[in-house]
């Protein structure tokens, strides 16, 4: 079991969905918070609905497509906290579109968001990780990333890397006591999710995605996957013959 007590957290992607619903959870926890977003003011307005917490909190602006920001934004958290224990990377958008309309700077903005924003921190994070011999870095993925979905490729693409490189990084650094857990959602109610326009079975509150998600980095699980129905139907669509897939999928 992983104690997060006293621990020096960055958080990314904080100002909604999962990611403010983890920072409200985490702040019970007797842990430090640096909680990055790209709207600062948003995390600050709802930082003083936390209630009572234990630890110490302060928000940072940081827009994680761009290097020097953070830079900048992990240098702050250090400035303010110590050196970082726990890299938790929230950060994530999604652009549903129609292929007739397709829009590579859509495209290009999944993949800056999704994926290289958590290269950029694993730059400036991991080195010092392995130099400490310890650490714990949580990148949250996707239940998408298994298969092809119709309008959502680029998304589903973005989080298929997360997935791969996470799992590269839980290989390599599990030598230097580094550990690495991939958080896989389904459908959570958050603003995100609020813009689909189609059917999204066993959709969960953000509540109780949060809960599992910060339940599973205390007990250092390898892979936090969830709901259970989504996982089994991910599992199933992933085996699944192509020929069989692309007949499913094409009533969508």
């Amino acid at each position: 079991m992983h104690s997060l007590k006293n621990n020096n957290i960055i958080l990314v992607g904080a100002s909604s969905g999962i990611g403010l619903e983890l920072a409200k959870q985490l702040a019970k926890e007797n842990c430090n918070l640096a909680l990055l977003a790209r709207r600062k003011d948003a995390i600050d307005e709802q930082v003083k609905y936390f209630g009572d917490f234990l630890g110490k909190i302060v928000s940072i602006k940081c827009d994680v497509t761009k290097k020097e920001e953070v830079n900048f934004a992990v240098a702050e958290a250090k400035n303010s906290l110590g050196t970082a224990d726990v890299l938790i990377y929230n950060s994530g958008v999604s652009f549903p579109q129609n292929l007739k309309n397709f829009n590579s700077a859509s495209a290009e903005e999944t993949f800056k968001t999704n994926v290289i924003g958590f290269f950029n921190f694993c730059e400036v994070l991991i080195p010092e990780m392995i130099d400490n011999k310890k650490g714990l870095i949580v990148g949250v993925s996707s239940l998408a990333d298994g298969r092809g979905f119709p309008k959502s490729g680029t998304y589903c693409a973005s989080k298929a890397a997360m997935t791969v490189f996470l799992e590269s990084l839980r290989t390599e650094l599990k030598k230097y006591g580094v550990k690495v857990i991939t958080v896989k959602p389904g459908f959570v109610k958050t603003p995100m999710t609020d813009k689909n326009n189609f059917k999204m079975p066993f959709l969960m509150p953000v509540e109780k995605a949060a809960k599992i998600i910060l339940n599973g980095i205390k007990k250092e699980k390898r892979i936090v996957q969830f709901p259970l129905p989504t996982m089994i139907g991910s599992k199933i669509l992933r085996a699944l013959p192509d020929p069989i897939f692309e007949k499913i999928a094409k009533s969508y």
